[in-house]
């Protein structure tokens, strides 16, 4: 298995990741996961452009151009010889001794960066039948909207959902929805869909994006705006976005259905309209 390691497509096992590394010691690093189809990163531009606002919010100076990054990737997809699948790619502070807790100073070192590739389907059945999920607290931190390495405030409520017999956690934070434990959410509420706003409190997702120019093609009211709690129960449709899994639906939350607890008809038209983006000659790697 090849990957890339800094500026090099590399066998896996040549890898050495330092004890000092800052992202292994302190999390202190960002990462994307770009899906490839037809062997094509989907939406690269977008996300490299997240990956560049990520970086500048934790002053983290990129150690190679985006333009440099983004050729390596496409080399790597097709090193690997992946049609369909994901990419995985992290970039930390690098390596720090001794160990502190300050910010090196500025090129004191050099970001390290790790990519990998591997072979994954479009989840249908997971699509079609939906997820179960309970709402849980949004006990994350304030900086949601940096797509950072420290999400073990994610894997919390996602463990504790798990724990308690559901697929995913809908946190909520101050009596609105925020988030799933990884992706975007999304209600439909009396035929308009309703996702929270970027800001400091949610990731910027690129499928939000995608989903949200969808909406507007094909003339499907929506609005980006917090949705209270207490609006579940009017809710005919919920569903997630998120690049592995594309758009998937929330069929029950605490036991109780989600319109009629089956895949609704404004969800279903959204995942043939992205599928169809991910075929398109419109969206070329």
């Amino acid at each position: 298995m090849k990957v890339l390691w800094n500026d090099q497509i590399v066998d896996r096992e040549a890898v050495k990741i330092d004890i000092e590394d800052r992202g292994y010691q302190y999390g202190d690093g960002i990462y994307e996961v770009i899906r490839i189809y037809n062997g094509r990163c989907f939406m690269l531009g977008e996300h490299m452009t997240r990956l560049e606002s990520s970086a500048q919010k934790i002053k983290l100076t990129l150690p190679y151009t985006i333009p440099q990054l983004t050729e390596n990737l496409k080399l790597l997809v097709k090193t690997e010889g992946i049609t369909e699948g994901e990419i995985y790619l992290q970039i930390t502070r690098g390596i720090a001794s001794p160990r502190n807790h300050e910010f090196p100073s500025a090129g004191a070192v050099k970001g390290v960066v790790t990519a990998n590739v591997i072979p994954f389907e479009r989840p249908l059945e997971m699509q079609h039948a939906g997820l179960t999920a309970t709402v849980l607290p949004d006990e994350r931190w304030l900086h949601c909207d940096i797509k950072s390495l420290s999400l073990l405030g994610n894997l919390l409520a996602l463990d504790q959902a798990i724990e308690a017999g559901f697929d995913d956690a809908l946190l909520q934070r101050d009596g609105c929805f925020t988030e799933a434990s990884a992706s975007n959410l999304w209600f439909v509420i009396d035929g308009i869909v309703y996702t929270h706003p970027d800001g400091r409190l949610v990731l910027p997702g690129i499928t939000k994006m995608k989903v949200l120019q969808l909406c507007q093609q094909l003339e499907i009211p929506y609005r980006e705006e917090p949705v209270p709690v207490k609006a579940l129960n009017n809710a005919q449709e919920c569903f997630l976005t998120n690049s592995v899994w594309e758009i998937v639906p929330i069929v029950k939350v605490d036991g109780k259905s989600v319109g009629n607890g089956t895949l609704g008809s404004i969800t279903k038209r959204l995942q043939a309209a992205y599928i169809a983006a991910t075929k398109s000659s419109a969206n070329p790697s």
